[in-house]
């Protein structure tokens, strides 16, 4: 038995984070799919691609305020969690793969739900960059791949408080920490040129297999390294301080009421004394 989430994805916001998606995966793949020549003049094409998806953000937003999901309270939730994922980011920058800014997204999704949980992974990637100087092209392939691991957590199929809640964001944790790398390479590795190791380097013109192949070898050798220590400490978190955050979240949850509609009830009048009655 799996759990309803306190804020599920209504059909706009489906839609919208469709669409995200779909961006996401093309921003990734297209060099794999197109000629040398034109993957060569386009690799800088990165502060495009953040402006479209600050609009496909905005886009998910809107989705989810016509829908009766996104209200003040459910911002402030988003401030929060945006607040501590940078914070945390903050503390480490990334430094040998380490970015326990992933816990907080992970519970945020998994208690809210995965239209909170996308919006918050980008907002906390965002924000972690702001504060650590850390914006540049990079930049919006963060906050898709952030954005995708809330998402997913918003999406596992584990029952609220049960005892295999806790192994399985677990898991989830250690797998999106290898993902989070896998994805991540990409958006410079088709551009290393030269500068790539042997045999590890993208050859524009050649088969997809090929090039799969130099990136697996490219992976394994240069990023596994940092990806292993980002998923297994997202999964000790998890496993020895996320029981108590999911109580938080859902406390305050329960306390913000997001799920009981708003009811205005009419006003009742007394009625009047009489005149000689007293006053």
């Amino acid at each position: 038995m799996t759990t309803r989430r306190v804020i599920p994805l209504r059909w706009p916001a489906v839609a919208a984070v469709a669409v995200v998606g779909v961006v996401g995966l093309v921003a990734f793949t297209w060099p794999f799919f197109v000629t040398g020549d034109f993957a060569r003049d386009h690799g800088n094409d990165a502060p495009w691609l953040f402006a479209l998806l600050l609009a496909l953000l905005a886009v998910v937003c809107l989705a989810e305020v016509t829908a009766g999901r996104l209200d003040a309270k459910t911002i402030a939730v988003l401030g929060v969690a945006a607040a501590a994922g940078g914070a945390l980011r903050l503390l480490s920058a990334g430094t040998a793969g380490l970015e326990p800014m992933f816990f907080i997204v992970i519970v945020a999704g998994c208690v809210l739900g995965p239209g909170v949980g996308f919006v918050s992974g980008a907002l906390a990637v965002t924000t972690g960059a702001l504060l650590t100087g850390g914006v540049g092209p990079w930049l919006p392939f963060q906050m898709i791949c952030a954005g995708g691991i809330g998402l997913g957590a918003g999406l596992l199929p584990v029952r609220a408080g049960g005892r295999a809640e806790r192994w399985v964001v677990a898991a989830y944790a250690l797998v999106t920490g290898l993902v989070y790398g896998v994805f991540m390479n990409l958006w410079f590795w088709p551009f290393l040129g030269t500068s790539a190791p042997t045999g590890m380097g993208f050859v524009p013109g050649a088969s997809l297999a090929d090039n799969i192949g130099h990136y697996a070898l490219f992976y394994v050798t240069t990023s596994l390294g940092w990806d292993l220590p980002r998923g297994v400490l997202n999964a000790v978190l998890v496993l020895l301080a996320g029981p108590a955050l999911l109580r938080v979240f859902r406390r305050g949850a329960r306390r913000a009421a997001f799920g009981v509609p708003v009811v205005f009830a009419p006003t009742v009048e007394k009625p009047l004394q009489d005149a000689g009655g007293p006053r």
